[in-house]
């Protein structure tokens, strides 16, 4: 495997899926994001966004790991730029994001896409953002 800056992470290996699928499968990214927009309770998912932004970038602000996140983030933001897809580059940031936020979310990317959905319908703001993630995942069925 690759060594990347934040291959000491403890989620560098989903983090690296994220990026990676987004660059094969950004349709499947655009489409998951866009199934779950509307399901979802647009207050919650928001709520679990702003939530997971602000947690990450305490981290990234103030952790020792403030380049190899940052070095993350931008790779998935170029990725999903020259991929042209913003509602793909959307699904793949909120991903990244709960994968920075909470070190204790990476397993959701492989559930099944019915439990996690429960979770989410019960707020859990790591499972709403890391919904569209598993759905790919699902689809794909390969972790890089």
């Amino acid at each position: 495997m690759t060594q990347t800056v934040w291959s000491h992470l403890s989620n560098a290996k989903h983090i690296d899926w994220v990026i990676a699928s987004l660059k094969v499968h950004p349709g499947k990214w655009a489409a998951a994001r866009l199934s779950i927009r509307d399901a979802a309770v647009p207050a919650a998912y928001n709520a679990a966004r702003v939530a997971a932004r602000y947690n990450a970038w305490y981290v990234v602000y103030h952790a020792a790991c403030n380049a190899a996140r940052g070095k993350a983030w931008e790779a998935a933001r170029i990725a999903a730029f020259d991929a042209a897809w913003d509602a793909a580059y959307e699904a793949a940031a909120d991903a990244i994001i709960a994968l920075i936020a909470y070190d204790d979310c990476a397993y959701m990317i492989e559930s099944e896409i019915g439990e996690l959905k429960i979770i989410a319908a019960f707020g859990d703001q790591r499972a709403l953002l890391l919904l569209p993630a598993c759905i790919v995942f699902n689809e794909t069925k390969v972790l890089a």
